[in-house]
């Protein structure tokens, strides 16, 4: 079952050794706070100059660079939607960014790929909703294709640790 090859990690994303790590970038790609930072911060500055060739990322999808001073072999940076309320197609938007993010790890065969707790912090996305979407989509994501061969949600804080555990325990106990 796919649920076999999702991993729930408490720390830093800029530390993993996959083939990618995801960044919950803004549109400018241009980093920024919270995990973009740090992502950009570890990286050193080639990856903000490889950045400003791309141009404008809309939200809802994804781009991808090389990964300079991380230990990943990539950096995917991904939009995620300003939470307004669920008015907006927030929840569209967030599955739309894990999709994008996960079609351009197979476009380069990847076979591992950590993604952060994306759009919850200065984008305000409900924590626990953002969980149960990242969750669902990426277990449905997996059921149907062999790449990546896995998938890690990093989590920063306790409390997004605690809500992505108990998420992938619900979903293991439903299959």
């Amino acid at each position: 079952m796919s649920h076999a090859r999702i991993l729930v990690v408490q720390g830093d994303i800029t530390t993993l050794e996959v083939d990618a790590v995801v960044t919950a970038a803004n549109e400018s790609l241009c980093g920024g706070g919270g995990v973009d930072g740090a992502i950009h911060c570890a990286a050193g500055p080639a990856l903000f100059e490889e950045c400003q060739t791309i141009g404008i990322c809309p939200p809802g999808e994804a781009r991808i660079t090389g990964s300079y001073l991380l230990p990943a072999k990539y950096v995917i940076h991904t939009v995620g939607p300003v939470w307004s309320g669920g008015t907006d197609n927030e929840d569209e938007t967030l599955k739309a960014c894990y999709l994008a993010s996960l079609q351009l790890a197979v476009d380069r065969d990847l076979q591992t790929v950590a993604f952060p707790c994306i759009a919850t912090g200065v984008y305000r996305f409900p924590k626990d909703w953002a969980c149960e979407i990242a969750i669902s989509t990426v277990t449905q994501w997996l059921e149907a294709r062999s790449l990546p061969e896995q998938v890690v949600f990093c989590c920063f804080e306790d409390e997004d640790f605690r809500l992505y555990q108990d998420r992938l325990s619900i979903a293991e106990s439903a299959s």
